[in-house]
């Protein structure tokens, strides 16, 4: 299967640069996998397309505030993101020009922290080292949200308890990511209540985001990309009512792919649920069988990427383009801050 069938043009003022005022005033548009026609609403629309009964599945993890602004011995300003704890507080990182850095190096940071450049922990990633009590502090006080390329800030250390705000979602709880399972960004404290009135039920995976949610395709064929691990956790509540959901025939909606590589990675033929914690590379293209999900929220996503691989292996590829089209020429707003999509 070629990456191409995943492309489309997408104008760039269509890529949010902000999200909605208000959380739940983003546009949705919903995606019938039996029917041609779209519905336009807005994400505050969202329990009247739900039924009693149906099991929503979100992924309570925690977007930490990873990226770091600090200075080399030399004065040079360096961005890092730090990409994965190692333990007695060193980190996997991503950083510009990362080979012109020595060994031992140290990198200032606000407040007077300071790290120190260790080796490379493969061709992709270096170290660096913090004192362990240090960590929490440096991070709290002078971490920046971790947001994406594509969003640009003139003025990052100023809009910084902003992001750190909006790029998290209202159930964060636990976990280490770098970055935010965006489809949950839309919900409220008031809409999650007005769903549960409705009838519609609600259950919590945990998959901390790391590369492998955004991670481009570097081959042609679909077939030939492997995804980076992911780790996950699915508790005994969940697993119970998951697996009740669907002995009793109940629509299972994950939002965002996060909750859908979780769930499907979880989920055996039998439709009986693993317990605990493992580590996913669950790659899903055109041709999976779903074992659990049914429906799904999402936003809309990168062209050529796994993510769009995915909702068209829910919806259809052919659906899917046709989606996104129409998005484009309503004026949807795309990617991380932008407008979410349900598929039934």
């Amino acid at each position: 299967m070629d990456v191409s069938l995943f492309d489309f043009p997408l104008p760039p003022e269509l890529i949010a640069q902000k999200p909605s005022q208000k959380r739940q005033e983003s546009r949705l548009l919903v995606v019938s996998k039996e029917r041609e026609e779209f519905v336009q609403a807005r994400f505050c629309d969202l329990p009247s397309f739900l039924s009693p009964g149906d099991l929503l599945v979100v992924n309570n993890t925690r977007v930490e505030p990873v990226k770091l602004i600090g200075k080399r011995e030399n004065g040079v300003s360096v961005e890092f993101l730090l990409v994965q704890p190692l333990g007695d507080g060193l980190f996997s990182t991503l950083c510009k020009g990362p080979r012109r850095f020595r060994e031992g190096e140290e990198i200032s940071f606000g407040g007077g922290y300071r790290g120190k450049m260790e080796g490379w922990q493969d061709p992709e990633h270096r170290m660096i080292r913090f004192p362990e009590e240090s960590v929490k502090p440096l991070l709290e006080g002078f971490g920046l949200a971790p947001l994406p390329p594509y969003i640009h800030r003139d003025d990052p250390e100023g809009e910084r308890e902003y992001d750190r705000e909006r790029y998290q979602t209202v159930y964060a709880r636990s976990g280490f990511s770098i970055a935010a399972p965006t489809a949950g960004l839309h919900f409220t404290p008031e809409l999650l209540r007005e769903l549960e009135e409705r009838g519609v039920e609600r259950a919590e995976v945990t998959l901390n985001v790391g590369e492998a949610t955004f991670q481009p395709l570097r081959v042609e064929r679909v077939e030939d990309h492997k995804m980076k691990k992911e780790w996950a956790e699915v508790g005994e509540e969940t697993a119970q009512r998951v697996e009740k959901a669907l002995r009793e025939g109940r629509r299972v909606l994950a939002v965002g792919t996060t909750s859908v590589r979780t769930l499907e990675s979880f989920t055996g033929a039998d439709g009986l649920l693993k317990r605990g914690k493992m580590a996913t590379d669950l790659f899903i293209y055109p041709g999976y069988r779903f074992k659990a999900v049914s429906g799904m929220i999402t936003n809309f996503h990168l062209p050529k990427s796994t993510l769009m691989m995915l909702i068209s292996a829910m919806a259809g590829t052919e659906k899917v383009q046709k989606a996104y089209g129409y998005a484009i020429k309503e004026g949807y707003r795309f990617f991380s801050y932008g407008d979410a999509m349900l598929i039934l």
